[in-house]
């Protein structure tokens, strides 16, 4: 097990267009870490997810994504190589890292490497993710830049797709990391 402090709900943002004692409470699902909090090493499992046909359809029609793959039964059954319809990789991509996403209010996202779709998910199949934090460097006067892994899996841990993701995110104490960074 790791041994990592928690990040999540330590603090509240302190919003000062509520009542104060609704300020003064933890924001749930939000955290307010900054770069020197963000422990490398760190691991995290999300709970697990059943993509199912309306959550698929719903996504399929927000993006405007068609493919007969993933919107055509018949295809899917009859012509598609797989013999049913696939849940399509960017709802996999965004339902997996959703899964374990937190809100920093402190940390905006910088982009994704080495986005891999690995195996097909299924409508009806169920996901889970993995969130590793791999490194970190300072990066900019005000900010250090992250990057954690997020392994999605499907099933009883079949790897089904991976990627880095990269995010900047403001130093508690900017004047440690004078003459420290890249720009």
């Amino acid at each position: 097990m790791n041994d990592f402090a928690p990040t999540v709900g330590v603090a509240s943002t302190h919003p000062k267009n509520m009542p104060e004692e609704h300020a003064a409470l933890p924001v749930w699902n939000a955290e307010n870490w900054f770069y020197e909090d963000w422990p490398v090493g760190q691991k995290i499992r999300s709970l697990r997810r059943t993509m199912a046909e309306g959550d698929s359809h719903l996504f399929n029609t927000l993006v405007l994504d068609i493919h007969p793959y993933v919107q055509d039964q018949m295809f899917a059954e009859t012509e598609g190589i797989f013999g049913k319809r696939l849940i399509a990789g960017a709802f996999v991509f965004s339902a997996g890292l959703g899964l374990v996403a937190t809100n920093c209010i402190n940390a905006f996202s910088y982009g994704y490497d080495r986005l891999r779709f690995i195996k097909p998910v299924f409508i009806g199949d169920t996901i889970y993710s993995i969130r590793s934090n791999l490194d970190k460097k300072p990066r900019y006067k005000e900010m250090g830049l992250i990057r954690a892994s997020y392994e999605v899996f499907k099933g009883e841990g079949e790897l089904v797709l991976y990627c880095e993701h990269l995010q900047t995110v403001k130093y508690r104490n900017p004047t440690d990391f004078v003459g420290k960074t890249e720009k």
